[in-house]
C-alpha cells in the first residue's frame, strides 16, 4: 500500500465543504469541491496559457530547455502538492495556489516589473502579487455573470497573503509595504471583500510560497549550468551543493555532466522538501492546531525550513543572485527588456489608439490614475513574444535580446 494512504487530513487542514465562498455566489458543483473548482479555472485562463511564453531568467528564443514561467509553476505545483499530501493538508487548495502565484507577472519577469514599477511610480507603482489578485478577479473576463474566476476566498486569501501578514490589526501596512503602503489591487479590492490582511494565511498558501522557493532554489541551478553562467565546481562554493556533490561523487564516478546535474538537482529539492516536512512537524506540534483558524491567528508561520536550512537556502539564492540574477549578460539583456517596456508604456500613454481597441477603449480618459493603470494592465499580459512584437511595430529599432 501506497506511503500516502497512512497519512490522515489533519485537523487544521482547508476544507473545501467549509470553504467562506465566493463574492459573487455559485451553484455548488455536484463533481468538483470548491478548491478543485479554483485549480481548474485557473489551469482555463488566458493569463495561466500565456505563462508558457513569458520569462524565468533568459528570455524566449535563447532555448527550448530553458524555463519558462508555466514550467517553473508545474513544478511549483508538483512540490506544493507533495508537500500538502506529506503533511495531510488539502492538496486542492495547494495547488490553486502554486497554479495562480505568478499569473501576475508581466513579459521578461523581474525586469518587466521594475520598469511597470517605474512608470507608475507616482501612481501607487506595480507589484506583481497585487497583478494576480487583479487578474483573478477583474481582468480574466470569461463569465457572463461576473468580471475575473471568482476563486473561493481561500485561494484569494492565499494568492494575496501567502508570504505572510500585509498589515497589522489595525490596518497599519507592515514589512515590505510599510514605506509605499498597499499595492493598488490589494487596496481596491479590501472595499470589497475582506481577506484579513493583519492574518497569516492557511497552511496551504504558506505551503506553496516554500514550494516556490524551493523550485527556484533548485531550477535556477539547472538553468545556470545550462547557460554556462556557472559550473558545478563553482557551486561547491556552497556548503549544502557541496554535500550533495560529494555524494553524488562517492556512489557515482565518473557520471558525465548533465547526470551528474540532474542528480544534485533533484536530491536538492529532496532535501529541501524532507527538511520542510520534518520543520512543519516541529512547529505545528508546538502550536497544536485544532483548526485552520488557530494557523491564521499563530503569529507565525507554521510552514518554513529549519534555521540550518534557511541558511543554506539564502546561501543558494545568494550564490544565484551574484552569478546568474547579475551577471553582465543576463543583466545587459535585462536592461534592454526594460526599455522596451518603458518605450510601449510611453507610446500607449500618448497614442492609446495604438493598443488593440478593446483596449484603447478605456485608455483616454480623463482619470489619470485609471488611465496608466489600465495601459499597465495591458502590458502586464503580454507574452515576451508579443511584447517584442509589438515594440518592432511601433518603434524603429528593437533590441533582440540575445
Amino acid at each position: 500500500m501506497a506511503v500516502e494512504a497512512f497519512i490522515a487530513r489533519a485537523p487544521y487542514a482547508s476544507d473545501p465543504a467549509l470553504s467562506r465562498g465566493r463574492l459573487h455566489p455559485e451553484a455548488v458543483s455536484r463533481t468538483r469541491n470548491a478548491f478543485r473548482r479554483d485549480c481548474d479555472r485557473i489551469i482555463h485562463s488566458t493569463a495561466f496559457r500565456r505563462l508558457a511564453h513569458k520569462t524565468q531568467v533568459f528570455v524566449f528564443h535563447e532555448g527550448d530547455h530553458f524555463r519558462t514561467r508555466l514550467t517553473h509553476t508545474l513544478e511549483v505545483t508538483q512540490i506544493a502538492r507533495s508537500l500538502a499530501r506529506a503533511l495531510g493538508l488539502d492538496e486542492d487548495l495547494a495547488e490553486a495556489l502554486a497554479l495562480a502565484h505568478d499569473l501576475g507577472h508581466p513579459p521578461f519577469g523581474h525586469a518587466g516589473e521594475r520598469a511597470l514599477d517605474h512608470c507608475l511610480a507616482d501612481f501607487e507603482g506595480f507589484d506583481h502579487n497585487a497583478q494576480t489578485l487583479r487578474v483573478v478577479t477583474a481582468l480574466e473576463r470569461r463569465y457572463a455573470e461576473f468580471d475575473g474566476l471568482n476563486l473561493t476566498w481561500e485561494t484569494l486569501e492565499g494568492v494575496v497573503k501567502h508570504n505572510g501578514p500585509l498589515t497589522d490589526r489595525q490596518g497599519e501596512p507592515v514589512g515590505r509595504y510599510r514605506r509605499r503602503g498597499l499595492p493598488h489591487a490589494i487596496r481596491v479590492h479590501a472595499k470589497s471583500q475582506d481577506l484579513e490582511l493583519w492574518s497569516w494565511p492557511s497552511a496551504e498558501a504558506q505551503i506553496a510560497a516554500l514550494a516556490d522557493d524551493i523550485a527556484y532554489d533548485a531550477h535556477d541551478i539547472d538553468d545556470g549550468l545550462r547557460a554556462e553562467l556557472f559550473t558545478l565546481d563553482d557551486l561547491a562554493e556552497v556548503e549544502l551543493i557541496n554535500d550533495v556533490l560529494q555524494e553524488i561523487r562517492a556512489a557515482y564516478d565518473p557520471l558525465d555532466a548533465g547526470r551528474e546535474t540532474h542528480e544534485l538537482v533533484r536530491r536538492l529539492i529532496t532535501r529541501l522538501i524532507e527538511d520542510v516536512i520534518a520543520e512543519a512537524g516541529r512547529r505545528l506540534h508546538a502550536l497544536a492546531p485544532r483548526y485552520v483558524a488557530d494557523l491564521r491567528l499563530a503569529g507565525e508561520p507554521a510552514i518554513g525550513f529549519s534555521a540550518r536550512m534557511a541558511a543554506a537556502d539564502r546561501a543558494i539564492k545568494g550564490f544565484l543572485s551574484v552569478r546568474m540574477y547579475r551577471h553582465a549578460r543576463i543583466g545587459r539583456i535585462m536592461g534592454e527588456a526594460e526599455g522596451v517596456v518603458c518605450d510601449l508604456f510611453t507610446r500607449y500613454i500618448a497614442t492609446p489608439a495604438d493598443m488593440p481597441v478593446d483596449w484603447a477603449q478605456n485608455a483616454d480618459v480623463s482619470d489619470e490614475p485609471g488611465r496608466l493603470r489600465r495601459v499597465a494592465d495591458f502590458i502586464a499580459g503580454m507574452t515576451d513574444r508579443y511584447a517584442l512584437i509589438e515594440h518592432a511595430r511601433l518603434f524603429a529599432v528593437t533590441p533582440e535580446l540575445r
